[in-house]
């Protein structure tokens, strides 16, 4: 029972992760139809500024205070993220929004594949350690096999929350969610109603990427170490736990990055860590077989 608990938190932390990445995928293809294979490697960049602001921070302005330190990464982190994210939808997306429908999607590819290699260059391919970061635990349990809940795993929890609450809130209850939900619903009678798409998309692009932001700071914290081809496996999680939750729904986009985490952990615990990626993608096969929407997806009405 001790070990299924630890598990339990484990994959509810990890899930955490992959759920903030798959907000990103879900409010993109939500409005513009279009998979940001991208994302995945702005997840790490972002890590990467994130491990460079704080060693900044910490180091060179000598700033002591843990939290302090955390908040400050966090910040500079998102707002460094999310220029970098509207410069790659101004210079690859918007100039072929018009084009073919696979010309975006190519255009995605190449972008992620330039940001994969110029961290390799500009970084090194080696993994980058990083510093240890809130490294108290509190223990749940007693005996030869203790549960214990880390301060880290209680920060990425709450953070992933609180932000699933705010943009939910954003989305739903402010000007910029009901310009997002009409670009998803007709952009060409959004343009027509005075709302401005690009302005639009590009906000999307830029609050995505700030999540993505959070994304990477936490998992820097986290592990402990970034690599250059951090981007691609998280990523490829991040999109199944948007597919799987049902893409286009930000509530399914946590709850797919929960199920995804927690059948990772829960593999690699029980059977064998060769075969976790096997068995999330397995889960996502049979749910989509019976709920092609994913699991809080809404089915596509095709307008006539």
């Amino acid at each position: 029972m001790e070990n299924f608990l630890q598990q339990l938190i484990n994959g509810l932390t990890l899930g955490s992760i992959y759920g903030l990445i798959a907000i990103g995928y879900t409010m993109v293809f939500g409005i513009i139809g279009m998979v940001n294979f991208a994302h995945g490697d702005v997840f790490m960049v972002s890590a990467f500024i994130a491990l460079l602001i704080f060693l900044a921070v910490t180091q060179v302005l000598g700033i002591a205070s843990l939290p302090v330190a955390f908040v400050l990464v966090l910040l500079a982190a998102m707002v460094l993220t999310a220029l970098w994210a509207w410069v790659i939808e101004r210079v690859a997306y918007r100039p072929l929004r018009g084009s073919f429908r696979l010309a975006p999607l190519i255009s995605a590819i190449g972008m992620s594949i330039f940001l994969a290699n110029f961290v390799q260059v500009a970084q090194g391919p080696r993994n980058k350690p990083v510093p240890p970061m809130f490294t108290d635990v509190i223990a749940l349990t007693d005996g030869p096999y203790k549960v214990v809940l880390s301060y880290k795993q209680i920060l990425i929890m709450v953070v992933t929350a609180a932000l699933l609450l705010g943009f939910w809130w954003l989305v739903q209850k402010t000007s910029l969610g009901r310009a997002q939900r009409a670009c998803e619903q007709d952009r060409k009678m959004a343009a027509l109603l005075g709302i401005d798409v690009d302005r639009t998309i590009s906000l999307t692009f830029v609050i995505g990427a700030a999540l993505a932001a959070v994304a990477g700071t936490l998992y820097m914290m986290y592990y402990g170490v970034v690599n250059f081809y951090d981007g691609f496996i998280p990523g490829v999680k991040a999109f199944t736990a948007a597919v799987l939750g049902g893409i286009g729904s930000l509530p399914g986009a946590v709850l797919g990055g929960l199920l995804i985490g927690l059948i990772e952990v829960f593999w690699s615990a029980y059977f064998s860590t060769d075969y976790k990626d096997v068995a999330a993608f397995s889960i996502l096969a049979i749910v989509l077989i019976f709920m092609p929407s994913g699991i809080l997806g809404r089915p596509e009405v095709e307008k006539v």
